[in-house]
């Protein structure tokens, strides 16, 4: 008798495990397609940012729904068990401090919407991709195509720069030209290469800004705007094609010169060479020599 009855526990047993195992499966599977169902249904009307968070909140939620039904059907008490989870949530919140700062900080992160998935943004010295907005950190793919991430703290701390915001941005090029040159034809080339760059904006139109007189040249901020999409494009061909213009338009690019001015305008600087034995070069005696006179130095002017 005895053995009948550990046999029907058993086989009762087997069978809630089965169904718990089956609910399990069955929450997964339909988890996946309702939450895939959910972001296409919205694909028009929310961001792809959004449409992330929504599938995967379907997709957890419904499955934590059919995981308790397997757990109730094994014979756990679900009173029992939230009681436990929130005894453990406190002993991990003080064991894993960091983590819950990146998961606060993931919060804000998500509700500021700051940057977007497929957004490209600048934290740090780091600049790349967004490829995902997670609650403990972003992830990034930089343009030499290296997988970064940064906690969410890091991110609520640090300056962050989207360079993709906006549909339109503007590079700025500082620009040097000698003193001599005329400033408008230096401006009136540089609107020119503008007019003929196919990814030069029009509208806003380009800016030619003095900025003020370096030691070696009069500095000129060069300001043009493009589409987001074209901005690396105007920015590499855009350099060359000033060089260019400059170059036909005989307009020279300056690099710094010193000058040494010994109180006369026209007299050249005098030189010595002074060797240690022998004769210096171009010298008919053992003085130092006078490269302007081309003769030896008398004593009296040693």
């Amino acid at each position: 008798m005895d053995f009948l009855l550990n046999l029907g526990r058993e086989t009762e047993l087997l069978a809630n495990i089965f169904r718990a195992l089956f609910l399990i499966f069955l929450g997964w599977l339909l988890a996946r397609i309702l939450a895939r169902v959910a972001v296409r249904l919205s694909h028009n009307v929310i961001s792809v940012h959004h449409q992330v968070l929504l599938r995967k909140g379907v997709f957890w939620a419904l499955f934590l729904l059919f995981l308790a039904s397997a757990l109730y059907q094994m014979g756990f008490q679900l009173g029992l068990l939230l009681g436990t989870a929130g005894i453990l949530s406190v002993a991990l919140g003080f064991a894993a401090q960091t983590s819950a700062s990146n998961l606060i900080s993931g919060l804000f992160v998500l509700s500021e919407e700051s940057f977007q998935i497929g957004d490209f943004i600048t934290v740090g010295g780091t600049t790349g991709e967004v490829l995902s907005i997670d609650l403990l950190s972003v992830k990034l793919r930089t343009f030499d195509n290296l997988f970064v991430r940064i906690p969410n703290e890091t991110i609520i701390k640090s300056e962050v720069k989207t360079l993709t915001r906006f549909p339109i941005r503007r590079f700025d090029l500082t620009v040097g030209i000698a003193y001599r040159t005329d400033i408008q034809h230096a401006r009136q080339v540089l609107m020119d290469v503008a007019r003929h760059n196919p990814l030069c904006l029009d509208e806003p139109e380009p800016l030619v800004i003095l900025q003020g007189f370096n030691s070696s040249s009069i500095d000129i901020l060069f300001a043009i705007w493009a589409t987001k999409d074209n901005f690396l494009a105007l920015r590499n061909s855009m350099q060359e094609e000033i060089k260019q213009a400059f170059d036909e338009a005989g307009i020279e690019i300056p690099f710094p010169h010193m000058t040494f001015y010994t109180g006369s305008e026209c007299s050249p600087l005098p030189i010595r060479l002074v060797g240690d034995t022998g004769s210096p070069p171009g010298s008919g005696g053992d003085g130092p020599t006078d490269l302007n006179a081309g003769a030896p130095i008398p004593d009296a002017d040693r």
